[in-house]
């Protein structure tokens, strides 16, 4: 079908490598020219060996996901009429052992909170219902074993 690419790149400076001391910060890049300054979490890799203002992996994760959920739901609701004027998503990742040193990221809770144009508006049920069918055509929801739950808020 189709294939989608990114450009990890990262370069070792005048750190210890050997000895685990190195930056893990390095730089995602988009075929869109989009580029992004990442790095390993700074709960996995204390600082100065993260960049605690790049983003983590785990973090782009959740946001994929609450990025994708959102793209289906606003793409519903114009097909349906509903007129959305924001849609803002406090989503968050929960990580948990699964095995010793086997860590997952378990659970993703999306919350979003969506605002109609108040002439064309989705009732409380039609919200729920575009939520379930967002969910449903997510391609990365559907690509993952992660337990992905939606908790809209009003």
């Amino acid at each position: 079908m189709t294939e989608h690419f990114a450009t990890v790149t990262w370069q070792r400076g005048a750190d210890t490598f050997a000895r685990g001391r190195y930056s893990r910060r390095h730089q995602w890049r988009f075929d869109g020219g989009a580029e992004v300054t990442a790095s390993a979490s700074p709960h996995v890799v204390p600082a100065p060996w993260s960049d605690p203002a790049g983003v983590d992996p785990e973090e782009a994760y959740v946001a994929a996901l609450s990025s994708c959920h959102m793209l289906w739901f606003l793409s519903l609701a114009a097909a349906q009429g509903f007129v959305v004027d924001r849609y803002e998503d406090a989503a968050v990742g929960h990580m948990r052992e699964v095995a010793p040193q086997r860590l997952i990221i378990a659970q993703v809770v999306l919350r979003p909170r969506v605002a109609f144009d108040p002439a064309h508006a989705a009732a409380p049920q039609q919200v729920e219902a575009l939520h379930h069918a967002a969910h449903e055509r997510c391609f990365l929801a559907n690509s993952v074993k992660t337990e992905i739950r939606i908790e809209a808020r009003g």
